[in-house]
Parts: structure tokens; C-alpha cells; sequence
């Protein structure tokens, strides 16, 4: 009668290190997924913030260019597509970050050819409103950069932690998956010619 009780008490034991094994490691991916998602959720923001300048940007060069209707309608058309690619945090996968990627891509292009306009309009670039906006437009550059560079890192602790053995299998049953990461534009390795 005595080994049958030492025989329950150790399973119960057992039970309950197992128990608060899957329960701890179950909330830490918890934890660090969300994040990843808050990261991804601020990483949005910014895109979000570089978009809304991106308007008062068109407006004030419209007003001395405006025969760059080319360039002008190519900035806005790009925007669009950029804030259309939208991805919900939980939905990340390497294809939804590439097509969100290209479209943010496409409107730093179009950005890139606006500014390369604006070297033709001395009086432009004097403008007070220009030059401030300018000065927000690359403060929220280097937040974009800011902002995707935790992001990679958040991305990179959780699927660390997923992977690792024997949590592995926990990331497995509960549905746990890799996020993927930011990656360098093609070309990215090249350094831009800067011309003035």
C-alpha cells in the first residue's frame, strides 16, 4: 500500500513539472510572438507616417514643377499601391512580406525620382515648407530603418526560440510559426551614385 502512494505521489509529480513546462514555454512563445507583432504593428506605422507626408510632399512640388506631371502622378500612384499592400500581423509569411516589401520599394523609387526633380528648381529647394518636409521625410527614413531592424531582431529571438529542441515540438502541436525577416533590396550591396 505504501509503493502505490510513493508510485501516485511521483506521478503527480511528474504531471506537474510537465504541466508547468508546457505552460511556461507555451507562454513565452505567446510572449514573444506578440512581439514580433508589436514590432510588425510599429514597423506600419511608420510606412504609415512616410505615406501621409507624401501628399504635402506632391503639393509643394506641383507648385514649382508642375509641367513633372510624369513624375508627380508616378509618386501618387505608388503611394496607393503601398498603402493597399497591407498584411495582418498574424498572417506574416515570406510571400506577404515580399509583395509588401516591393510596394514600399516601389514608392522609395518614386520618392528617389521626385527628389532627383527637385535639383532642377533652385527656388524649390529653398522653399521653407519643402525643406521641412524633406527633413520629416528622412527622419521617418531612418524610423523605417529603426523600426525594421527590432523587428528582424524580435523575428529572430522567437524563431530561435521555436526552434530550439525539444520546444520545437511544443512551436509544432500549438501551431507556432516562423515570421519571416526583412531582407536587403536587390542591389541593396551596390552603392547609389550621388550626384549634385
Amino acid at each position: 500500500m505504501k509503493k502505490s502512494w510513493i508510485v501516485i505521489a511521483i506521478i503527480i509529480i511528474i504531471g506537474v513539472l510537465l504541466y508547468s513546462w508546457v505552460k511556461g514555454n507555451y507562454n513565452q512563445m505567446v510572449t514573444q510572438s506578440e512581439t514580433v507583432d508589436k514590432h510588425w504593428a510599429d514597423v506600419e506605422n511608420v510606412y504609415q507616417r512616410r505615406a501621409d507626408l507624401i501628399p504635402n510632399l506632391v503639393a509643394t512640388v506641383k507648385g514649382y514643377a508642375s509641367h513633372e506631371r510624369e513624375t508627380l502622378e508616378g509618386v501618387i500612384n505608388a503611394r496607393a499601391k503601398a498603402t493597399q499592400t497591407t498584411i495582418n500581423a498574424g498572417e506574416l509569411t515570406p510571400e506577404s512580406m515580399a509583395a509588401f516589401q516591393q510596394a514600399q520599394d516601389g514608392l522609395s523609387s518614386a520618392l528617389s525620382r521626385l527628389m532627383v526633380v527637385v535639383e532642377r528648381y533652385p527656388d524649390l529647394k529653398a522653399n521653407q515648407n519643402f525643406l521641412e518636409l524633406q527633413a520629416q521625410l528622412e527622419g521617418t527614413e531612418n524610423r523605417i530603418t529603426i523600426e525594421r531592424q527590432k523587428f528582424n531582431e524580435a523575428a529572430r529571438q522567437y524563431n530561435t526560440y521555436i526552434k530550439l529542441f525539444p520546444k520545437n515540438m511544443l512551436a509544432n502541436i500549438f501551431g507556432f510559426d516562423v515570421k519571416p525577416y526583412f531582407e536587403a533590396q536587390q542591389g541593396a550591396e551596390t552603392a547609389p551614385k550621388v550626384e549634385f
